[in-house]
């Protein structure tokens, strides 16, 4: 069994708000997010807050898009003064925004004799973008290239993520935790030889407070679940048979 570590689809997510930064709002999004790409099989890389400012969209969405397989953005896409996501990614991949006919169809079936000239600024994306349409939500999520660009608002974030969900789904992450009732430097040379044998597991340690006696919480994780019980297996034995409380 080969000790490298197999290609595994890696995401970012954009969290695009003043509301964000300044406290006004606390972030659901991302939170969620981390979660279903987890269970996905897709790797996280790189969670970034930034303003409405239609630069630092641009040059984060730019920067992000090349470092990984997908982005999400989360949220500035409305009809307020701002709503700059759109703009930010048309810049980062130098098209213009553009109006598009289906999402003008759709904003005027909902909204009717109701509709605002201001509405119809939800119907402009960067040229060439995509539309995905799912059971999920009447509204399409955009995609340019491999940017797909969400809403702001948590519940209507989380169905417009639906619709796109599936396309992500990769070979599940196997995760192992062992328990330890023991400090982090006592058990450091122990952690260390065994992430030197088993370069294709990541392994984490995290100490815990407020439990009584000192503990450790060691996670184990990898795409190859025969991996992750070897060097489980290899840990277990390492340490002290009295410092090993529970494994799951």
């Amino acid at each position: 069994m080969s000790d490298e570590r197999p290609r595994v689809a890696t995401a970012a997510i954009v969290v695009i708000g003043d509301e964000i930064l300044s406290g006004k709002f606390a972030d659901e999004n991302a939170v969620h997010l981390i979660g279903e790409l987890r269970a996905l099989g897709v790797a996280l890389r790189r969670v970034e807050v930034i303003p409405d400012d239609v630069e630092e969209i641009a040059a984060t969405v730019r920067a992000a898009s090349a470092r990984v397989d997908h982005v999400f953005t989360s949220g500035g896409v409305g009809p307020t003064h701002d709503d700059l996501t759109m703009a930010g990614i048309a810049r980062a991949f130098g098209v213009p925004v553009v109006r598009h006919a289906e999402l003008e169809r759709l904003l005027c079936g909902f909204y009717g004799a109701a509709l605002e000239p201001r509405n119809l600024r939800m119907a402009e994306v960067p040229e060439g973008a995509t539309l995905h349409v799912g059971s999920a939500s009447v509204w399409p999520v955009p995609q340019v290239a491999n940017v797909y660009i969400l809403p702001g608002v948590p519940v209507i974030f989380r169905r417009q993520f639906e619709v796109i969900r599936e396309r992500f789904r990769a070979a599940p992450f196997h995760l192992r935790r062992v328990f330890c009732r023991a400090e982090e430097g006592t058990i450091a040379a122990d952690l260390d030889a065994v992430v030197a044998g088993h370069a294709s597991v990541t392994i984490g340690s995290y100490p815990r407070f407020g439990e009584g006696a000192p503990s450790v919480l060691v996670t184990l994780e990898a795409k190859d679940e025969r991996a992750v019980e070897e060097a489980c297996r290899a840990l277990v034995a390492r340490l002290p048979v009295a410092a090993v409380v529970r494994v799951e």
